[in-house]
């Protein structure tokens, strides 16, 4: 099980995502220039310029033609994957901690951060035909988490039909919200530390969440009761969910700046995969040297790709003895 090494960021990487055909692998790093490299062999095919800080988040549409990013640099922004370039910037009033395209394609969202006076605040956009007018146009829907129970959101979802949006937040809450009628449908207060990542399951039926309380807990995404929790020693950054498998991959460590040993071989910074069903853990890959903050199946299940608080990006690819593998 050799990885492929993806070198090319200067700082850490925030997020991961492989596109529908998995073919190719978008990272977004604290340097200023999201990726895209060649899942297969691990070349870099190119960077998007434009961003003035840390990108935190990316998304792609499922055609592979349209890719959003939110940054520190207070702006969001909507990029043709093919060239480069950038189709539209959005301001924003605060930095864009997460941003994701619905499942048609043709809205996107994305959510700032509370600072500076404003309140974190939930947008929806429609980006059917984007082009530089799209920093003045007002979006098609804005929430605002006014109450004091409704903390910044760390992560964000589109639910089936792209009528909801999934939430999770600072404090630990998971909120669905019903576009239609711009109301909280259904909230749940499982985890006790902040949301840090929230990846559905191939089908959209379930949902797994990540967080800094040590545990990773798998949702029904309609209902959002927790089905399993899976526990670990260490705050969990990253969870994705086999498309093939019952498995499900946990990635984590120290906070960056609690992080005294970078050894490899100290344990802390292993990616583990567990049993979806069981809520048992059956293997680790060791691998960074410092936590994973992001985890991504290929859409074929057969590898999956972490990235690292080192700059590294690794595509473990499953060997044989994955598939015989079998559950006593």
């Amino acid at each position: 099980m050799k990885p492929l090494m993806l070198q090319g960021h200067e700082r850490a990487i925030t997020e991961i995502k492989y596109n529908r055909e998995g073919d190719l692998i978008f990272s977004t790093a604290k340097d200023h220039k999201p990726s895209v490299w060649f899942s297969l062999n691990g070349e870099r095919l190119g960077t998007y310029n434009g961003h003035q800080g840390a990108v935190w988040c990316v998304d792609v549409d499922w055609t592979t033609t349209r890719l959003i990013t939110g940054a520190g640099d207070m702006s969001t922004k909507l990029w043709d994957v093919e060239t480069g370039s950038v189709l539209g910037t959005i301001p924003c009033n605060s930095a864009a901690r997460t941003a994701n395209f619905s499942f048609s394609g043709n809205q996107a969202s994305y959510s700032t951060d509370k600072a500076m006076g404003h309140n974190s605040e939930l947008f929806i956009i429609d980006v059917r035909n984007v082009d530089s007018s799209i920093s003045s146009q007002s979006p098609v829907l804005k929430l605002t988490m006014n109450q004091s129970n409704q903390t910044k959101i760390t992560s964000m979802l589109w639910g089936a039909l792209d009528e909801t949006v999934i939430t999770g937040h600072e404090n630990g809450s998971i909120r669905i919200w019903d576009l239609r009628t711009a109301k909280e449908l259904n909230s749940v207060n499982d985890h006790t530390g902040v949301i840090n990542d929230m990846q559905l399951s191939a089908d959209g039926t379930m949902l797994v969440s990540a967080s800094k309380d040590t545990t990773a807990k798998l949702f029904d995404s309609e209902s959002l009761m927790c089905l399993k929790t899976y526990k670990t020693e260490r705050p969990v950054n990253s969870a994705a969910i086999s498309p093939i498998h019952e498995h499900v991959v946990l990635g984590g460590g120290q906070e960056a700046m609690e992080v005294t040993t970078t050894s490899t071989k100290s344990g802390k910074f292993d990616s583990r995969l567990f049993h979806l069903v069981y809520e048992e853990e059956f293997a680790r890959v060791k691998g960074h040297f410092g936590p994973i903050n992001s985890l991504a199946f290929h859409p074929d299940g057969k590898s999956y790709a972490t990235g690292g608080e080192d700059g590294f990006v690794r595509v473990q690819v499953f060997d044989a003895s994955y598939y015989e593998f079998v559950f006593e």
